[in-house]
């Protein structure tokens, strides 16, 4: 049990800090409702048990596979983010929130889930931070192979059990904020997501 409460602390620990794909699912939930937010947080969380378990399969090997490869993997992190918001606010200041909500919806639950794992999985620094924790002694006395699988489902469950009430919290907004306000919501999103592309590149200039 103990190696499952340190993987809950692990999983709330990478998934609650206010990020990106934070404010993508507030944004996707405010839009579409809990449906669809939910499982783009279930994207996010299946991404954050992957690398869990990458790490607590051959943590030591990737992180001296990836450190080498940090400022990359920087680069391609804050590409992709500015991309995303400046492709989402052109998409919130000319179409209809009503508009975008149908579209989410006919393209179904499962493309959503999708998108939102591949944005979780480009930043494999995730991984990083899971094996620190299992190899630096973070979290004590994974010696077992079940004590390990009690770590990796206990993140997963924790980032899933997060991410779900970020998507809650987005759906309320859905069903009692006007149209006009949740397309402004939409719009300070994708800016909030523009500037953490830019948090991410500016210093590397």
């Amino acid at each position: 049990m103990t190696a499952f409460f340190e993987g809950v602390l692990a999983g709330y620990g990478i998934a609650i800090p206010v990020g990106a794909i934070a404010v993508l699912i507030l944004d996707v939930s405010l839009r579409s409702g809990f449906r669809v937010g939910f499982m783009a947080g279930a994207g996010a969380a299946f991404a954050d048990f992957l690398y869990a378990a990458l790490a607590a399969v051959a943590g030591g090997a990737l992180v001296q596979i990836i450190s080498p490869y940090a400022l990359q993997v920087q680069v391609i992190s804050g590409v992709v983010l500015l991309a995303v918001g400046l492709y989402g606010l052109l998409r919130s200041t000319r179409l209809p929130v009503t508009t975008e909500a149908e579209t989410a919806d006919s393209n179904g639950s499962g493309k959503v889930f999708a998108q939102f794992l591949g944005l979780t999985f480009i930043n494999p620094l995730t991984v990083v931070y899971f094996s620190a924790l299992i190899i630096g002694g973070g979290a004590r006395g994974l010696s077992s192979d079940l004590e390990h699988a009690a770590f990796v489902i206990g993140a997963g469950l924790a980032s899933l059990s997060w991410q779900t009430l970020l998507a809650g919290l987005g759906s309320l907004g859905h069903e009692r904020l006007s149209l006009r306000f949740q397309m402004t919501a939409s719009i300070m999103g994708f800016l909030v997501v523009i500037g953490f592309g830019l948090r991410i590149l500016l210093p590397l200039i």
